[in-house]
């Protein structure tokens, strides 16, 4: 059987919610894969006037992408300069403070609970479909104090997940993202990238990979990951000479920050399962076909899946997949300072970090 099972779960675990300023529909699915490894967070209100959402898509093993559902924007919130309003910087963070958390023995135990078993060589740990409950948001906020025990000397896992986020707040929409999951916006059917997906091949992600003592074989990072940026997989961090956002593998996102205007109609975030079968602009056409006669945006995703699932086990189609489809209402905010530029045909933002060059 290896990775692949002899028939696909398409059971879908889905989730529908709105406030005054967006409606959401969530949906995960199995497929062919041997294990479930993706989650996702959705928090409409997570404060008085922001949205964050998030696709975590996890390799060898679940217990990663479980964690960055439950701790990111737990991190991000308490950051001092969130509070500020630097969304982008307090994000930042966020990313790389999964790392830090990860270790140790405080860290051992969190993945050990997390997860329904734990490969002690390895630090990998799998369990079931998993996202986190919305009573959960401000749950377990503390300064994550370091613990003395038998795994005090705890590297972190060796297993690893991608993250896609995005926040709303009044007419701004934030993205920050490490890997190859990707978030996507429709303005009047038109889709833009607002993420670039972190392949070894880039040149930005060669050189540093290069430089930090790594190599690439068949386009994957050592021969094996086929991912230049991920949370966990910390066989490739350990540098000591280097900083983190300057490892083999770094958890560091790249940051775009994008305004809404009228034209915007919503926004995709969804792990390469679905990537590896649509584009970005197939997507936004297909989700602007079924939105004329589906309210229910949950449905649209399990109908997205549906599409992607390969016949048999083998390729395209045959991934865990998860997709969060996020409807902007009418009119969009305009109460704001923070003056972002809107995007050009065929370019994405500019972003914290520099520009992304993804092509739809």
């Amino acid at each position: 059987m290896g990775i692949y099972l002899s028939a696909p779960k398409t059971e879908k675990v889905s989730e529908d919610g709105e406030n005054d300023r967006l409606r959401y529909g969530l949906s995960s699915m199995q497929g062919w894969r041997a294990t479930m490894e993706d989650a996702h967070a959705a928090y409409p209100d997570l404060d008085s006037s922001t949205s964050f959402f998030g696709v975590y898509d996890g390799h060898g093993g679940k217990v990663v992408s479980k964690f960055c559902a439950k701790y990111l924007h737990q991190q991000m919130l308490k950051h001092e300069v969130y509070v500020a309003g630097d969304l982008s910087y307090s994000l930042q963070k966020a990313f790389l403070r999964m790392d830090e958390m990860m270790c140790g023995q405080r860290g051992w135990r969190e993945l050990a609970r997390l997860g329904d078993k734990m490969d002690k060589f390895s630090g990998m740990i799998e369990g079931l479909i998993w996202s986190p409950k919305g009573g959960e948001v401000n749950d377990h906020i503390d300064d994550w104090p370091s613990e003395e025990g038998p795994h005090s000397d705890f590297h972190g896992p060796n297993s690893g997940c991608t993250a896609c986020v995005a926040i709303v707040r009044k007419n701004l929409v934030v993205v920050a993202n490490a890997g190859d999951s990707r978030c996507v916006i429709s303005k009047k059917g038109q889709a833009y990238n607002l993420s670039i997906d972190h392949k070894p091949n880039l040149e930005i992600e060669k050189e540093r990979i290069l430089k930090a003592g790594g190599f690439i074989q068949y386009g994957r990072v050592n021969g094996s990951l086929n991912l230049a940026r991920a949370i966990g997989d910390m066989e490739f961090k350990q540098n000591k000479l280097l900083p983190a956002e300057k490892q083999i593998i770094t958890a560091h996102p790249d940051i775009t920050t994008v305004e809404l205007c009228d034209d915007d109609e919503f926004l995709v975030l969804a792990c390469d399962g679905i990537w590896d079968c649509m584009s970005s602009q197939q997507l936004v056409d297909y989700v602007r076909e079924e939105l004329k006669t589906e309210s229910k945006l949950s449905v649209i995703c399990e109908r997205v899946f549906d599409r992607c699932l390969a016949p048999s086990a083998g390729g395209e189609g045959c991934d865990n997949m998860t997709m969060i489809l996020i409807q902007f209402k009418k009119p969009v905010d305009l109460d704001t300072s923070a003056g972002e530029l809107p995007l050009s045909p065929d370019q994405p933002s500019e972003s914290r970090t520099g520009k992304s060059s993804v092509e739809t």
